[in-house]
C-alpha cells in the first residue's frame, strides 16, 4: 500500500491539477448555466468524471511530448517526466488509456458532449503540442480553441445542443487564454527562449505583445458581458460584473502603457481571478 501511494503521489503532478481544476470548473459551468445539479444528479456527476479524465489524460500527453522541453527550462525541468522520474512510455499509456475511458464514459451518456469533449483533446494535444507549439506563436489560438470546449460540452450536455450561448462561452475562454499565456510568456521568456519554443514576445516584441494583450482582454470582456446577457443574469450580477471588468481592462491598458514585471504579473493573477470570479456568477446566477 505504501508503495501504491508512492506512486500516486508522483504521478500527480502529471495532470497538472491546478489546471485541471480550472478546466474542469468551466465544464460544470456550461453545464449549471442550463440545468441544476442536484436536479440531474447522476448526469451532472458523469459529467465530472469523465470530463476530469479527459481532461487530465490530454494534459498527461502534452507532458509526454514536452517533456524534451521541459528539460531545458528551470520552470519545468522539476516534472516526472522531464527529471526521469517517470518513463515516457508509463506517462504515454496512462494519458491515452484516461482519454478514452473519459471519451467512452461521455459517449455513453452524450455523443454530442463526447465529440465536443474530443475535439478539446485533439486541438489540444495533435494541433497546438505536436503540432504548431514549435513552429508558430500563433499557436495558442489553437490552445484558445481546447481550452474553450470544456465549457461547450458542458453546456451541450445541459442544453442537448450548441447553442449561441454555449458559443459565447467558449468564446470567452477562447480570448481570455492570450492575456493568461502571453503575460506568462512575458513573465518566462528566457526560459522560452533556452526551449526554442517561438512566443510573441520573442518573434514580435513585447511592445506588440502587449497590444495583443489589450486587445485580447477586450474581446473577453465583451464576449463574457453578452454571455451574461443571453443568460439573462440580474442587475446585481451585471453590476458586479462591471466592477471586474473595470478593473480588468483598466489594468490591461495600464500594463500596455505602463509596463513592468510588477503590473505584467499583477494582470496574469487578475485575468485568472476575473474568469473564475465570471464562472462563479454564471453557476450562482444560474
Amino acid at each position: 500500500m505504501k508503495k501504491f501511494l508512492e506512486k500516486i503521489k508522483l504521478y500527480l503532478p502529471l495532470i497538472k491539477s491546478l489546471q485541471t481544476s480550472l478546466l474542469l470548473f468551466t465544464g460544470i459551468t456550461g453545464f449549471m448555466s442550463a440545468k441544476c445539479p442536484v436536479l440531474n444528479l447522476k448526469i451532472f456527476a458523469s459529467l465530472i468524471g469523465s470530463l476530469f479524465l479527459t481532461i487530465s489524460g490530454s494534459t498527461i500527453l502534452n507532458m509526454y511530448f514536452d517533456r524534451d522541453i521541459d528539460k531545458k527550462m528551470p520552470r519545468t525541468s522539476h516534472r516526472p517526466l522531464a527529471s526521469g522520474k517517470i518513463k515516457p512510455s508509463e506517462a504515454l499509456y496512462l494519458g491515452l488509456a484516461l482519454s478514452t475511458v473519459g471519451l467512452v464514459w461521455g459517449a455513453l451518456i452524450s455523443l454530442l458532449y463526447s465529440f465536443i469533449v474530443f475535439l478539446g483533446i485533439f486541438f489540444d494535444v495533435v494541433v497546438y503540442t505536436v503540432w504548431l507549439k514549435r513552429r508558430t506563436p500563433w499557436s495558442i489560438l489553437w490552445g484558445g480553441i481546447s481550452g474553450g470546449m470544456p465549457i461547450l460540452a458542458g453546456r451541450a450536455l445541459a442544453t442537448g445542443k450548441v447553442d449561441s450561448i454555449g458559443i459565447l462561452l467558449a468564446l470567452s475562454i477562447l480570448l481570455w487564454i492570450p492575456t493568461h499565456i502571453l503575460t506568462f510568456s512575458m513573465i518566462y521568456y528566457e526560459d522560452y527562449h533556452k526551449a526554442g519554443i517561438p512566443t510573441f514576445p520573442s518573434v514580435y516584441g513585447f511592445e506588440y505583445t502587449r497590444y495583443i494583450i489589450f486587445i485580447s482582454s477586450i474581446g473577453t470582456a465583451v464576449a463574457v458581458s453578452l454571455g451574461f446577457i443571453s443568460l439573462g443574469m440580474s442587475w446585481g450580477y451585471m453590476r458586479l460584473l462591471f466592477v471586474l471588468t473595470f478593473g480588468f481592462i483598466g489594468l490591461a491598458l495600464f500594463t500596455l502603457f505602463k509596463h513592468s514585471q510588477k503590473t505584467n504579473f499583477g494582470l496574469f493573477k487578475y485575468a485568472s481571478l476575473y474568469m473564475l470570479g465570471a464562472m462563479l456568477m454564471i453557476i450562482l446566477g444560474g
